[in-house]
């Protein structure tokens, strides 16, 4: 193991992007490139993106926009393993971030490594490239240069602080190379310039590419680049109706017993969702860089960009403090913004939509057959303005109870939230999202029924008004979702709902 200290003086930029594999067969001209930006714990609904306007312009506004997409888990490792595998947590059985339940090991002793998005795109020829954040908690110790199976270039945190964007040590291909804290050595930068470097040489090389690049920002604590420390002085998170929810009777016992907010909390909650603002700008620049290269090496009108992120955030609602796993809105409810090929400009969607459909997508643009089983459907007949027959009426929520870690360490390698420290991090739960309509059962017995029409801030828990007969319909859609796989997964959802 060499270990090696290197500064990179690369431009600022964060998206993700891929090449032709060396030992695949050479593909027709023409095949799409795929670009896949993957950010870590960014809101929607909190209005994140109000702070990205090169984002917006150029994927959002050139692209199709996802009005409704979800996802099933709302937390870090679950969410990156289903957009590996296409599988629903259930089935790819990463149910959180650390051991025994979830993370990188986990992942990687259940064989998951072999058959994910990169496998199937390195079979079919392309060159694969995985430039940022991977799985939660890689690697294991003594054996920091792991490299996944299918990825032809991998650049990775191995060690240090890669949650600050500084002092960290990157597995560089099966080198360890050590960053500092210099402004040259900022995380999002830092592979952000790996990215633009890997599709001038992929253009060079006329290599069809995939490339996913995952920020770390603007993940807790959310410290932006020394360029964007002073912007938004004043600014405040959103105060919406739910809020420091004043009256939380109708709401599980996990949150009735949720003293309100305090002055300090508050403030911890304002200065966070500043910094926050202040580290998407390096991704937000990233994003332009990145179209830029790809437009000056020829590539642009032949690759499609996915922007999305891993799962949502709350930030004060309903007493809530900043974090995620529930299955409130904040959470669940994710940016998605594809450009391409055939994509109508500034087009949308309303049809609901989930991560797990991220892997079959890819690789239908791809033209790459999947050899493994998957949960997911492709999104690109919608983006090429069809909506296909049987199409999704339901997604599936789901969450799963795990305890609280006494012994994990306050480490900047991986932070951990809030809810780690009780007794228990959420109690599990399984839901239906609607249009409309959400239903949510936890494993205590309570349920939350939400008319998200009249409700989108989820304040009016309505399940004690609704008829038992219809209450047990949907409990029981959500027990046969929670635990379907791939073609059931896909009947069971085109069905409209009771």
């Amino acid at each position: 193991m060499r270990m090696i200290r290197r500064i990179v003086l690369l431009p600022l930029i964060l998206v993700l992007v891929a090449v032709h594999a060396d030992s695949g067969p050479r593909l027709a001209a023409g095949r799409p490139n795929i670009v896949f930006i993957l950010t870590d714990d960014q809101d929607l609904l909190l209005r994140s993106m109000d702070f990205m306007p090169q984002t917006r312009e150029l994927i959002a506004q050139k692209g199709m926009t996802f009005e409704q997409d979800f996802v099933p888990l709302s937390l870090c490792c679950p969410s990156r393993s289903t957009i590996l595998t296409g599988l629903y947590p259930h089935n790819h059985k990463i149910y959180n971030n650390r051991a025994p339940g979830g993370g990188f090991a986990k992942f990687q002793d259940l064989g998951l490594e072999e058959t994910t998005v990169a496998t199937a795109l390195h079979r079919a020829g392309y060159r694969t490239a995985l430039f940022g954040k991977y799985l939660n908690n890689y690697p294991r110790p003594g054996d920091e240069t792991h490299i996944p199976p299918g990825w032809d270039e991998f650049a990775t945190p191995s060690g240090g602080s890669p949650y600050t964007n500084r002092n960290y040590t990157l597995n560089e291909n099966g080198t360890l190379v050590k960053y500092g804290s210099d402004p040259q050595d900022y995380l999002t930068d830092v592979i952000a310039g790996k990215a633009t470097d890997f599709i001038h040489r992929s253009a060079d090389a006329g290599q069809p590419f995939f490339l996913y690049l995952a920020t770390y920002a603007p993940h807790k604590p959310a410290i932006p680049a020394a360029r964007h420390a002073n912007l938004f002085p004043g600014l405040k998170a959103p105060r919406t109706p739910s809020f420091n929810e004043a009256n939380v009777a109708d709401k599980p016992q996990k949150i009735r017993k949720l003293p309100r907010l305090s002055t300090s909390d508050l403030d911890a909650i304002d200065s966070l969702y500043r910094r926050r603002a202040q580290s998407l700008q390096a991704v937000d620049e990233a994003v332009g860089a990145v179209v830029r290269t790809l437009e000056a090496t020829g590539q642009l009108d032949n690759t499609y960009i996915i922007f999305t992120s891993d799962n949502g955030f709350h930030m004060g609602q309903h007493r809530l403090k900043p974090g995620k796993y529930t299955p409130y809105e904040t959470d669940i409810h994710m940016p998605l913004y594809v450009r391409g090929p055939g994509i109508d400009p500034g087009s949308s969607t309303k049809l609901l939509t989930s991560s797990v459909d991220f892997v079959p997508t890819i690789a239908e643009l791809a033209g790459a057959d999947l050899p493994f089983p998957v949960d997911g459907r492709s999104l690109a007949p919608i983006l090429h303005g069809k909506t296909p027959a049987g199409w999704r009426q339901v997604i599936l929520l789901e969450q799963f109870e795990f305890s609280a870690d006494a012994n994990v360490p306050d480490s900047v390698l991986e932070p951990p939230d809030p809810q780690d420290g009780v007794t228990s991090a959420y109690p599990s739960h399984l839901g239906v999202r609607m249009n409309g309509l959400k239903y949510v059962e936890y494993g205590t017995g309570e349920k939350e029924v939400y008319d998200l029409v009249h409700d989108g801030d989820e304040r009016s828990n309505i399940a004690a008004r609704r008829k038992p007969a219809w209450l047990a319909q949907m409990s029981s859609l959500a027990r046969a979702l929670g635990a379907c796989s791939a073609d059931r997964c896909r009947e069971l959802e085109a069905a409209p709902p009771p």
